[in-house]
């Protein structure tokens, strides 16, 4: 959830003239996307104000009847990306932000949440893998009365 204040009858220090603070709350939009994941960039770090930084971007390729490519960064260590391999299926929830610089502005699509597409049914649907092991064959005269 997050609030926008009205600027409409408010005065320059953000107040309404009743003396009251005038906040509209929307619904935060939840943005999903699911594909396979076609690449792994490399992992960047770096120093900034805050302290060190650390970078991952992946390429997801959607399925649809147009497939789209789209470059995700994950920051920090939330999410493990070493768990997820190239034509894993995955759905991924982001955030997206944009930014100036230099007259300039920059787009980040930024993951918060990874998840492996076999594991959103849960644990125990997956079907046992086929047998291969060997079988005995059973002789002809071995008759077991």
């Amino acid at each position: 959830m997050f609030s926008l204040i009205f600027t409409r009858r408010v005065s320059a220090d953000g107040w309404h003239p009743t003396g009251e603070k005038v906040f509209l709350s929307l619904p935060k939009n939840k943005m999903d996307i699911n594909g396979k994941i076609v690449q792994h960039l490399g992992v960047q770090t770096g120093q900034g104000k805050n302290g060190t930084w650390k970078k991952q971007e992946f390429i997801l390729e959607t399925g649809d009847t147009y497939p789209k490519k789209v470059c995700i960064a994950v920051w920090g260590d939330k999410i493990d990306m070493s768990q997820f391999r190239i034509g894993d299926a995955v759905q991924v929830s982001f955030d997206v932000e944009s930014r100036e610089y230099n007259g300039r502005w920059y787009t980040d699509v930024k993951a918060w949440k990874v998840v492996g597409q076999n594991a959103m049914g849960g644990a125990g649907n997956a079907a046992p893998p086929p047998f291969s092991g060997p079988i005995d064959p059973m002789h002809e005269d071995d008759l077991p009365f």
